[in-house]
């Protein structure tokens, strides 16, 4: 399985997107903290900063935080336990990790559970996944 995870917004405190199948077919939208120039010098902020675009293998494993299977980005520079997981505001939710749900407003989303719910357990069926995150092309 190939996702895609195309960051649309880019502002102070938050960085928002859309998740994406092989198929190009919507699975969620997504929020993550603020998306900083890492590649051009700019300093990570712990918990506060965006996943550097790229690709990643993703494997679904038991979160001991959460206490249930989620999905794990695998390899990412400079980052561990980065997860796909439920959440609703970037600046207090996602300590680095990606949100999924349904946007509600700028730097916000809603039925994050329910998303998170069915992308896992679609995601749990798959043998091999990989997620590429990129900036949308103006």
């Amino acid at each position: 399985m190939e996702l895609t995870l195309t960051r649309t917004t880019r502002r102070r405190g938050y960085t928002e997107g859309v998740l994406t199948d092989e198929k190009g077919k919507h699975l969620a939208d997504t929020l993550e903290p603020q998306w900083r120039a890492l590649d051009k010098g700019e300093k990570k902020v712990a918990g506060k900063t965006a996943i550097p675009e790229g690709t990643y293998d993703v494997v679904v494993t038991m979160s001991p935080r959460f206490g249930t299977y989620l999905p794990l980005l695998v390899g990412v520079p400079g980052f561990e336990g980065r997860r796909m997981h439920a959440g609703n505001n970037a600046e207090y939710d996602s300590r680095g990790c990606i949100l999924l749900g349904e946007r509600n407003g700028p730097g916000m989303i809603i039925n994050s559970r329910v998303t998170v719910r069915r992308v896992t357990e679609m995601m749990m069926r798959e043998k091999k996944i990989r997620i590429t995150i990129k900036i949308k092309e103006q």
